[in-house]
């Protein structure tokens, strides 16, 4: 069965099935919305009590609740100077050391820095650290920052829309380095970080602080966008969301952190927890 869904992963139109999900996800008609929302929060088991609020009708469509805030401290921020924190909740899919220039994806697949940055300068965060986060349906799906920063660049990538799961993972190489993106080049006073966001099928929208919504509509060439708005967070400060779930990739320079012992792929994350040590 895999087989068969990975070569539809290769034949299905990405984009048309989710602009489809964009137009769904933005359904007002209440018996339909909030039947799918009975529905989602038993099938992915979403915790209500997280939420700011349980009333169905605060939510004007689907899209409104699955981006939904949280009630103020269900996601503690860790306060120490020197912690680095996850800027969301999920699943590691992949952590350790960028191997010269190359990340690796899955067992038998790595992509480089060059392809995942598309850059012709990859310099940055060679011998670096990467953790690499998926977000599954269930997950709170707004992207925090996960150290004090300034944007200082961003980076539109267009690409497939390929199912991020982890089964596609490892099947699909370079799977990261394919799919659409956004690059957010932050600077912070222990250097550089790359933050991704990678789009995935039915991905329906990436959206911004700074700069408000990316996608919709679809580019056909990379596109380097000026940080507009708010361009300065604070460690655990909203920066963006997903528009359903999918994947957050997060590239630190040599020798500027430490993972937290413990951490390794299929490792839980919620939002606020420290992940790491600026050394």
């Amino acid at each position: 069965m895999k087989t068969v869904a990975l070569i539809f992963q290769y034949i299905l139109p990405h984009r048309l099935l989710s602009r489809m999900m964009h137009a769904l996800m933005r359904i007002r008609f209440k018996p339909i919305k909030n039947f799918t929302l009975k529905k989602m929060i038993k099938a992915f088991n979403i915790n209500m009590d997280e939420a700011i609020s349980k009333d169905f009708d605060d939510y004007e469509h689907f899209n409104a609740f699955f981006t939904r805030d949280l009630k103020p401290g269900v996601r503690p921020i860790d306060p120490s100077s020197d912690s680095i924190v996850s800027p969301v909740d999920g699943v590691i899919s992949q952590i350790g050391t960028i191997n010269r220039d190359e990340i690796l994806q899955a067992k038998g697949h790595n992509y480089t820095i060059k392809d995942l940055l598309a850059t012709a300068m990859d310099s940055d965060f060679i011998d670096g650290q990467f953790i690499t986060i998926y977000l599954s349906p269930k997950d709170y799906h707004r992207l925090h920052a996960p150290m004090a920063c300034e944007i200082k660049q961003m980076r539109h990538v267009p690409g497939r829309l390929f199912s991020v799961a982890d089964w596609t993972t490892q099947k699909i190489p370079r799977l990261f380095a394919r799919n659409e993106r956004l690059i957010n080049t932050l600077h912070t006073p222990y250097g550089k970080v790359a933050y991704v966001y990678v789009g995935a099928i039915l991905v329906s929208s990436i959206e911004t602080v700074c700069n408000g919504v990316i996608t919709p509509p679809y580019a056909k060439q990379v596109t380097d966008l000026l940080p507009q708005g708010k361009t300065q967070y604070q460690k655990g400060e909203e920066m963006g969301r997903f528009n359903m779930g999918s994947t957050v990739i997060l590239l630190f320079q040599k020798d500027s952190m430490v993972f937290e012992p413990g951490l390794k792929a299929g490792s839980p994350l919620k939002l606020g927890q420290r992940i790491a040590t600026i050394i």
